[in-house]
């Protein structure tokens, strides 16, 4: 199964999978199903079994030195790579668990690219010699096991895609948000005012677009320090804290309790 309006999008997604039924999927529907239907970006699902060469399109064997399950093997793989005949300027990912984390920074950087070719493993792993002599890049989108590389693939594209030009409706809603600078987003409120009890911060309904300015940037901050001591630690490595706290203290957000 194909999904590939028009081919010559500018930014491309090639998908190698046991599964291309799989996609578009979720990828057909809303903000990236519209933008795939106008051409903004394409999707291509390529069948790795189409490169198998025997008669039961065998594309996977037992572990070499034993041990459960199945691995994808190499010369199969290889042959479905080769065919699909990407750009060499185009990323080879491998969705994975063992791979580098997929952040907001490797996300625009890859949005920012012709689009990539993606690798999708499934049963123990694929053979290690494909990896090396394909230059696969091995990304993984948390530190948990799913069953195949096709959801988190989905998760990878759908966050490049919302980054294209002409995707979201305002330039803003890509870079004021969580990651866009290193820290977790504030929070949001809209109407009605009060909810249950519970009020919408008078800063933000007083019209005073630098206060609330401040009083965002106090929520991400503090957010950040609670929730992400990770996160936290390497924007204070990046900015000394007596830049980065804002001389306002953050007050507690109601969305916390």
């Amino acid at each position: 199964m194909t999904a590939s309006p028009p081919p010559t999008a500018p930014w491309r997604a090639t998908v190698l999978t046991l599964f291309p039924e799989m996609f578009p999927g979720p990828l057909g529907v809303s903000l990236a199903g519209r933008a795939l239907t106008s051409g903004i970006w394409s999707l291509e699902a390529r069948d790795i079994r189409a490169s198998a060469t025997d008669k039961h399109r065998s594309v996977d064997d037992t572990p070499a030195g034993g041990g459960p399950g199945m691995v994808l093997r190499a010369d199969v793989l290889a042959t479905a790579i080769d065919a699909a005949a990407t750009a060499p300027e185009r990323p080879k990912l491998l969705m994975s668990p063992r791979g580098r984390p997929l952040t907001q920074a490797l996300v625009r950087e890859l949005a920012a690219g012709a689009g990539p070719l993606i690798v999708c493993g499934r049963f123990e792993g694929i053979d290690q010699r494909v990896i090396d002599a394909r230059e696969l890049i091995e990304v993984s989108i948390g530190d948990y096991v799913l069953s195949g590389g096709e959801i988190a693939a989905l998760v990878l594209i759908d966050a490049c895609v919302r980054l294209l030009p002409g995707v979201m409706g305002k330039l803003e809603s890509g870079t004021d948000e969580s990651f866009s600078d290193g820290l977790l987003e504030y929070p949001q409120y809209t109407r009605p005012q009060s909810f249950e009890g519970r009020t919408i911060p008078d800063v933000l309904t007083s019209g005073d677009h630098a206060k609330v300015a401040a009083w965002r940037r106090a929520q991400s901050e503090a957010l950040t320090e609670a929730r992400r001591p990770d996160l936290w630690a390497e924007w204070q490595a990046r900015r000394p804290r007596e830049q980065t706290r804002t001389s306002q203290k953050a007050p507690k957000s109601t969305t916390d309790g």
